[in-house]
């Protein structure tokens, strides 16, 4: 078994050299840390660099988000998915002001709204120095394959033995670079196929590599079949406006939300063109989406016209990208249009983009 202090060592000296220049490591600001793990759950890197940095333009401070409207975070937000991340960002802010200022300890932080373990290891290690271990997917792998951990890692001894072991590795005089760069370890070279060992500072520690078993692992045993929906959504234009559908306050999910209405909710005499279809998935639900152009009609209960140059104003669930393991990634993009034409720019990203 490596020595901790031999294998932090290493660790530490790759990550020095091969991190990545991300907006949110030029500062220990744990408002600008707790933004950039939010928005990072469950999303790539390369789209929430740019969410980050308009965010922190908008709200460079906590007081700034406490005192904003929910509909212009949810505007700014659209496109990263998830929004529920951004209601809860909303609540912690509130909390901060209302405490005088960011929780400074392990446990205050994780009593923020949203903030579970791994979010607030995260900002205690980063932002405070506090010698506090993370664990999230890719840590989980990273340790699976260094240990050769056979274990379901869904199970909870198995994830309580692992976060063990990444305790017993941290470097306590830099907490939040050990926590990045094991992170960045499972982003960019221990990815979940074809991991580039080569690559790796514990290329001649890792278990799994001496047994040629870091293909197998880890072990994640738990294979729910995904819901499989369909559809079919309306595209109705007048005089440079689009036909919208508010979702009501108290839905549960997208509250307050402008999207596409269904072809259904639309008159049974209107006309219709199929235009396009696209797939989206998110958590267990694979969407078969597809895309009907109908003529002009008076807008149905709970309808709106609304301006198209107004759209990246208001909340609109556009498509969010999943979080990669690395940019070269061979994951399919979680919304994939396939448009057969008809459609205008605007109107093209109006439904596609994020």
């Amino acid at each position: 078994m490596t020595q901790p202090r031999v294998a932090s060592k290493l660790l530490l000296a790759w990550y020095d050299s091969a991190m990545r220049d991300l907006p949110w490591r030029s500062t220990r600001d744990p408002w600008a840390i707790l933004v950039s793990e939010v928005m990072l759950q469950q999303t790539r890197v390369s789209v929430v660099i740019p969410y980050f940095e308009r965010f922190m333009e908008r709200f460079p401070s906590p007081a700034g988000l406490d005192s904003a409207a929910e509909s212009e975070l949810l505007a700014l937000w659209s496109g990263l998915g998830y929004y529920s991340r951004a209601r809860n960002l909303k609540r912690a802010a509130s909390e901060i002001v209302a405490r005088g200022g960011f929780p400074a300890t392990y446990e205050e932080i994780r009593t923020l709204p949203g903030v579970g373990e791994y979010t607030a290891a995260a900002i205690a290690s980063i932002s405070f120095g506090l010698p506090h271990a993370v664990l999230d997917g890719n840590v989980l792998r990273v340790l699976s394959r260094f240990l050769a951990e056979k274990g379901d890692i869904r199970n909870a001894a198995v994830r309580l033995a692992l976060k063990q072991h990444a305790q017993s590795l941290l470097d306590p005089r830099r907490p939040g670079d050990f926590n990045q760069a094991l992170m960045e370890l499972g982003a960019t070279v221990c990815l979940p196929r074809n991991p580039q060992c080569l690559l790796c500072p514990w290329r001649d520690h890792c278990q799994a590599r001496a047994l040629a078993i870091q293909n197998e692992l880890p072990v994640n045993r738990r294979k729910r079949d995904p819901l499989k929906l369909n559809v079919r959504l309306s595209v109705v234009e007048k005089g440079g406006a689009l036909l919208l559908r508010q979702r009501g306050a108290v839905e549960a999910r997208l509250a307050g939300f402008w999207e596409l209405p269904q072809l259904a909710d639309l008159p049974p005499s209107a006309s219709a063109e199929l235009i396009g279809s696209f797939k989206h998935s998110i958590t267990r639900h694979d969407y078969t989406v597809e895309v009907w152009r109908a003529a002009r009609v008076k807008a149905p209960n709970g309808c709106r016209w609304l301006k198209l140059r107004d759209l990246s104003s208001i909340p609109s669930p556009q498509c969010p990208a999943r979080r990669s393991s690395s940019p070269g990634s061979s994951d399919p993009p979680l919304c994939t249009p396939t448009v057969n034409g008809g459609i205008d720019q605007r109107l093209h990203s109006a439904l596609f983009s994020g």
